[in-house]
């Protein structure tokens, strides 16, 4: 997700999975609730903000597993490129903490593989619109 002036949105997650990291925000659709729509609330929930949603970058899944090998997570994630509108950047409900980052500084926040490609595509369809 981005603001106006071009900066990435991340958030410090406080519950597992991947509790004390950063990563862009998301989260759990409620039943019944569409993914635009989920994803709208979930970016106003943990950041404040109010977003524009679309278009959709990629699904993936991520299934975590425990130190026996069982399944602890397997979360289907449908990643879209948001842009900010109103409402001012502060963390809320599963966000421990929130940061706007310079896309060519988010590696210090040692986001996953995956959310740096994300952010890489972003940025790139964001180039051609």
């Amino acid at each position: 997700m981005f603001v106006p002036d071009g900066r990435v949105v991340l958030v410090r997650r406080s519950h597992a999975p991947l509790s004390g990291t950063w990563s862009l925000p998301g989260g759990v659709l409620e039943l019944g609730e569409s993914l635009v729509s989920g994803v709208a609330r979930e970016v106003r929930e943990e950041t404040g903000l109010e977003v524009a949603v679309g278009p959709l970058l990629e699904i993936f899944e991520h299934i975590a597993r425990d130190d026996e090998g069982r399944i602890r997570y397997h979360y289907v994630i449908a990643d879209y490129v948001c842009r900010a509108g109103t409402g001012l950047p502060q963390a809320g409900s599963d966000a421990a903490e929130i940061a706007l980052a310079d896309p060519d500084d988010v590696k210090r926040f040692a986001l996953t593989d995956k959310a740096l490609d994300v952010i890489k595509k972003a940025i790139s369809r964001l180039e051609l619109t």
